[in-house]
């Protein structure tokens, strides 16, 4: 045990260039650690896109996406109601419903990813439910969603 110490004194000594040790020691300087908790939220944070607007369940929504074909890249719009909206954060997510040729089309987007270049609101939706699945089981009319103005 006493060896150890020695060991640790010398090593004190030879970095301060004193015998006594009272010199001050040129430390480097100590870089906060963060855990992994921590880089991830920075991270994410970097990640987030800060001009989006806000999105309801019931919103008619115009979302252009990326598309690239070949060596050319160009963005198409894709309009439809707002029908779910998922997660929060970076892996916040809408599906978006829309009546393509008389047939139901949904898709999931991403808010926060590359692919998604814009998102437009078009029209707020007066809905009273979180979720409107039961869209899926409408034709024509009554697919319908009042609109909302205060917002």
């Amino acid at each position: 045990m006493a060896a150890e110490l020695n060991d640790t004194d010398s090593a004190a000594t030879a970095e301060t260039g004193s015998p006594g040790g009272t010199t001050a020691v040129a430390e480097k300087p100590v870089a906060a650690k963060l855990c992994a908790y921590d880089l991830i939220k920075a991270f994410e944070a970097e990640q987030l896109k800060p001009e989006l607007p806000e999105i309801y369940v019931g919103d008619t929504v115009r979302v252009g996406v990326r598309i690239s074909e070949g060596n050319k890249e160009r963005v198409q719009p894709y309009e439809g109601v707002v029908i779910a909206k998922r997660h929060g954060g970076l892996n916040e997510t809408i599906t978006v419903r829309r009546i393509f040729q008389g047939i139901g089309v949904e898709r999931v987007f991403m808010l926060h990813s590359p692919q998604v270049a814009t998102i437009q609101v078009e029209r707020r939706g007066k809905v009273r439910r979180a979720k409107l699945f039961y869209l899926r089981d409408r034709v024509g009319k009554a697919t319908r969603v009042k609109q909302r103005f205060d917002r």
